[in-house]
């Protein structure tokens, strides 16, 4: 399962509020991924535009804090041999207030709650891979809700790798792979998602070859 936010989920560039355009199936990271591994593989896609790791967004709406829509996920998806974690960009908004640490803090939490669950095969807990998402850059429309933002995601993947590290979860820094689209800052090109999608696969295959060890 791909937990995640709108990057996860498709969505294009945004030239204007109220913008909804959303890349073709097949073209989003996930299904690039998905047809890189092969037809014995089931990925599932859950990205929501908005989401964070933990914060209750005080505009978008509570609904978009990732750790209440994570158990239920876990729950109805269930047995997940591996679920992929590509958050944080939202949580650097700068109404949130967060440092780069605390939003990877906030990204170990949820690792936290896959590995505690039962949602793997057999009861057991579903292997993680952690994905630091590409980095933001502050321009166009989102200029100033991330004002501040691209300090903080430059320095989110050494952090996250940390996590992993001490967590046992895989890594994945995506920004290695592709940059976001400047007409945002944000958002991700296809030929972006086709790069982080290749590298994914990649990143898969080796951290459940691990796992097998």
């Amino acid at each position: 399962m791909c937990f995640g936010d709108s990057n996860t989920h498709g969505t294009r560039a945004m030239r204007f509020w109220g913008d909804r355009r959303r890349h073709p199936r097949g073209l989003r990271w996930p299904d690039i991924m998905a047809q890189a591994l092969g037809a014995d593989w089931d990925v599932i896609a859950e990205g929501h535009p908005g989401r964070t790791a933990v914060f209750a967004d005080p505009i978008e709406g509570s609904h978009k804090n990732g750790q209440l829509a994570l158990p239920v996920l876990l729950e109805s998806h269930r047995p997940l041999d591996l679920v992929i974690v590509m958050l944080g960009t939202n949580d650097l908004k700068a109404r949130f207030g967060a440092s780069a640490t605390d939003v990877a803090l906030g990204i170990e939490r949820l690792v936290a709650e896959i590995s505690g669950s039962d949602a793997g095969p057999d009861g057991t807990a579903p292997a993680v891979l952690i994905a630091a998402p590409a980095q933001v850059q502050e321009t166009g429309i989102f200029k100033e809700i991330f004002a501040g933002a691209r300090e903080k995601s430059q320095a989110l993947p050494a952090i996250l790798a940390l996590i992993a590290e001490r967590t046992g979860a895989g890594f994945e820094d995506a920004g290695l792979a592709a940059e976001v689209d400047p007409v945002d800052g944000i958002h991700l090109s296809a030929e972006a998602h086709a790069a982080i999608g290749l590298a994914m696969a990649t990143a898969v295959r080796r951290k459940l070859e691990t796992e097998r060890e």
